[in-house]
């Protein structure tokens, strides 16, 4: 799905620039298209890093590591993140994109929390190294994602208040 994600992020660019050439848009409707052309390219990097997940996870086969990593935690709490974020955008809703921005220090610390636990099974038994460190990328690209949520809110909080 990775050439259609970076397919849509050239639609949207291509209408963003048609709107601002044919309509001139100015103030609210200026920084809306604006919003939404630096939504796309956080977008399309969540697009690259989902990938990358997706093919950490087809080469990891069966899991040998404890099933109490807080990485289902990490997705959870990024994808809901991600999913404000836009919302944020379509319902015009500041508190939502600022709830978003505050979100981030949750997955943050779920990956500090994530590392450690990680470490931990590695020095207990460190023939789990390779899965371990399979697991920190993944935890890693969670953590990006989290931060391209913030973007997007945080673009979303300069359309709506200019700020």
């Amino acid at each position: 799905m990775e050439e259609a994600i970076n397919e849509k992020e050239r639609e949207i660019e291509y209408f963003c620039t048609r709107l601002l050439l044919r309509e001139q848009p100015v103030a609210g409707d200026l920084r809306q298209i604006m919003t939404a052309q630096k939504m796309i390219v956080d977008m399309e990097r969540i697009g690259d890093q989902a990938a990358d997940i997706a093919e950490i996870t087809t080469f990891m086969g069966g899991s040998r590591v404890k099933s109490d990593i807080h990485i289902a935690d990490m997705a959870a709490a990024a994808i809901k993140m991600l999913t404000d974020s836009v919302d944020s955008f379509v319902q015009g809703n500041v508190e939502k994109a600022y709830h978003v921005i505050e979100s981030d220090d949750i997955v943050d610390d779920l990956f500090e929390k994530v590392k450690s636990e990680l470490l931990a099974l590695i020095l207990e038994d460190s023939s789990t190294g390779g899965e371990c460190l399979d697991l920190l990328m993944i935890a890693k690209y969670l953590e990006r994602i989290g931060d391209h949520a913030v973007n997007i809110a945080e673009a979303v909080v300069y359309s709506i208040t200019g700020m």
